[in-house]
């Protein structure tokens, strides 16, 4: 299969990865474009998690006003190098972030920043809901309800909104193997005129 320069540029196009890996990627697939793209996101996902531990202290705040004024967001985002925090894509990346928090009202970033006693209240308001089902399968349908109210409650869970098929993570993920650096969602803070914050 002769990989042409024009297929290159398409699977450039679609997914930012540099020429020469959009190159490797598809004579790795034979020239089929979907393969190669899956390709070419494992390879991302495993750069992404070689840099997930480098130190991110350089970043921007940015800020998002929605309604009128009636809705802000102002999130922090932290990469290596000031010299990323400069260019278009991360501070286009950082936009996203806060339209989606806007959009998503996530409570926290991941999981692990849920306290214990939201995570009791929503395991006992899900236990109340099956009461009435078996005993031996009601932890089960506790935890599937607990999955589910993770993947509307933390930011990185949750369906990215410009592209729901695939969740905050996998964007974050995809940005860290496209810019070369370690990137973090520090923090976010959601207001809403009349709403006392939580």
């Amino acid at each position: 299969m002769i990989i042409t320069a024009k297929m290159v540029q398409e699977l450039r196009e679609k997914t930012n990865a540099g020429m020469m890996d959009c190159k490797k990627a598809l004579e790795e697939a034979q020239g089929d474009m979907t393969a190669a793209e899956v390709v070419l996101r494992k390879r991302g996902i495993a750069t992404a998690a070689k840099k997930s531990g480098r130190a991110a202290k350089e970043g921007v705040i940015a800020s998002y006003i929605h309604l009128g004024g009636k809705m802000g967001v102002l999130v922090e985002v932290n990469c290596e190098t000031d010299f990323v925090a400069k260019t278009d894509a991360f501070r286009e990346f950082v936009k996203d972030i806060a339209l989606h928090v806007a959009a998503a009202k996530p409570i926290c970033i991941s999981r692990e920043q849920l306290s214990p006693e939201i995570i009791a209240s929503e395991r006992d308001i899900a236990r109340a809901q099956v009461k009435d089902k078996p005993p031996q399968i009601i932890e089960k349908i506790v935890d599937g309800k607990m999955e589910k109210f993770c993947s509307t409650a933390c930011l990185m869970e949750q369906a990215f909104i410009k592209n729901t098929d695939i969740t905050v993570k996998d964007h974050l993920t995809s940005k860290i193997a496209e810019l070369g650096e370690n990137i973090v969602v520090k923090r976010f803070t959601l207001y809403e005129l009349g709403q006392e914050k939580g």
